[in-house]
């Protein structure tokens, strides 16, 4: 049985996605970057799969300048660049007590020898330094230990207030030239956070960069909002409210902090998400007994209605190539994932494991389709990955509530909500947490967040 939204329903009982946000922040402020001389084009990239049975051992010493300000800000940039690619399992991070040599380099080759008895692979050096007008400058290199060479160099100019952006964007830098992959680190979480007993929840919009930092709630709770959805390229975020009681998909532009009603439609709209391009959004439109997937434009009005099956079809996502469209639908009798075309043609059913399906989202790979699934042979929610076509089948992991997968922008690590069990009618004990993890199951996280947390959605990289 598939039951659509009301403002007090039991996510135990609905696997039907769907979406909500309200943002007010700025755009982050943009970083000016400028190679350095002696960067090799060559590539040190290891194989993911080696990485994860054996984590690269990387060297970071701190990246701090001439004056106190700097050399603090060179710490803390050091500082985050390691926790970010140690969060990632994929690397070592060396500890500094084991280092020989430390501080920062303003560009002058390592002595290598004094690196290698770290047992490290890889080294950054480089060196801040506080400039006039609140600017900072940063230069950073990354060097393959081993043969002695220089891998990267580049040096980065922004708002001293902007350092934390620096670091991330160094770090994927290294994990791309390392691993051979995009890094997913310059990104943002915008998600649900709840505070209060549990038959009595207040729901706020909370934004973070990925690292669970500069945590800020943008609602108030007045009214209830669910799994917001990043726009592909702009500031802006689809997202479901309850504003005056009228269950609704909207649209909310960063920059202006203007909000319109996306769609012009008599019934309930949710589960909104964006095309690739950003140009347009599918949605389900709820109708009498079931709901139909309509795609509508930005600027609202009415949409095209692309299934009318009399059936509950819903939690639409387009595929990357914007050629195919994953849904949930209860219209052969039982909730399970289909596939059709972008026009609403050819609807193919994909999952054929026991227990209900829903939640389906494509990896930005176009590889993989995430899901949630319950019942059948496992009692317990689980969330878990298939190919497109319904093959390869997954558990990547389980629990007595799992729910809500999202990609990051290179479709190598998943994030989702796991609730625990509460005891009593008001759920006395229990709490709701983001969990991160490797598509293949691997290092599985929790993400701190600054209150209980559900519904999260992962940004693209931050342009």
């Amino acid at each position: 049985m598939i039951f659509l939204p009301s403002p007090g329903f039991r996510r135990r009982e609905m696997l039907v996605s769907a979406a909500s946000a309200l943002m007010v922040a700025a755009s982050p402020e943009a970083v000016r970057a400028q190679a350095l001389n002696g960067a090799s084009g060559n590539s040190a990239a290891i194989d993911v799969a080696g990485a994860r049975v054996e984590p690269i051992p990387i060297a970071i010493p701190d990246l701090g300048g001439s004056d106190g300000a700097s050399a603090q800000l060179g710490r803390d940039i050091a500082g985050v660049i390691t926790a970010d690619l140690a969060r990632s399992g994929l690397f070592r991070t060396i500890d500094p007590a084991a280092f020989i040599q430390s501080g920062p380099s303003r560009g002058d080759t390592p002595n290598f020898n004094n690196w290698k008895p770290t047992g490290a692979k890889a080294l950054v050096t480089g060196r801040t330094e506080a400039q006039g007008g609140g600017q900072v400058r940063v230069e950073f290199r990354l060097w393959d230990i081993l043969p002695g060479a220089q891998i990267q160099g580049t040096a980065y100019t922004t708002s001293q207030a902007n350092w934390r952006r620096i670091a991330h964007i160094m770090a994927d830098v290294i994990y791309e030239r390392l691993l051979g992959e995009k890094g997913y680190f310059d990104t943002r979480v915008v998600y649900i956070g709840a505070t209060g007993p549990r038959d009595r929840r207040s729901k706020r919009l909370a934004i973070m960069d990925q690292d669970s930092e500069n945590n800020r709630f943008l609602t108030d709770g007045s009214w209830l909002v669910l799994t917001p959805r990043f726009h592909p390229t702009q500031d802006k975020i689809a997202f479901m409210s309850y504003a005056n009681n009228r269950p609704r998909v909207y649209l909310f532009d960063l920059g202006s902090g203007r909000q319109t009603v996306l769609g012009d439609f008599g019934g309930m709209t949710f589960a909104p998400r964006f095309a690739p391009d950003g140009g347009s959004v599918v949605m389900a439109v709820a109708n009498g007994g079931g709901s139909d997937i309509v795609r509508t434009g930005l600027s609202g009005g009415g949409g095209r209605k692309l299934t009318d099956s009399g059936a509950i079809d819903v939690s639409p996502c387009f595929s990357p190539d914007s050629t195919q469209i994953a849904f949930a639908s209860d219209r052969g009798g039982d909730q399970q994932i289909y596939v059709m075309g972008a026009d609403g043609g050819g609807a193919k059913r994909i999952s054929f494991g026991s227990g209900k399906y829903a939640t389906p989202v494509w990896s930005p790979r176009g590889d993989l389709i995430a899901f949630t699934r319950y019942g059948g042979d496992e009692s317990d929610f689980t969330i878990g990955v298939m190919h497109p076509d319904g093959t390869g089948e997954r558990i990547l992991s389980s629990g007595w509530l799992v729910e809500g997968p999202t990609f990051a922008p290179n479709g190598r690590v998943l994030m989702f909500w796991r609730e625990t069990r509460g005891q009593g009618s008001r759920g006395v004990g229990f709490s709701s947490r983001l969990v991160s993890i490797d598509i293949t199951g691997f290092n599985e996280r929790v993400v701190p967040t600054a209150t209980d947390a559900s519904d999260p959605a992962w940004s693209p990289l931050i342009a």
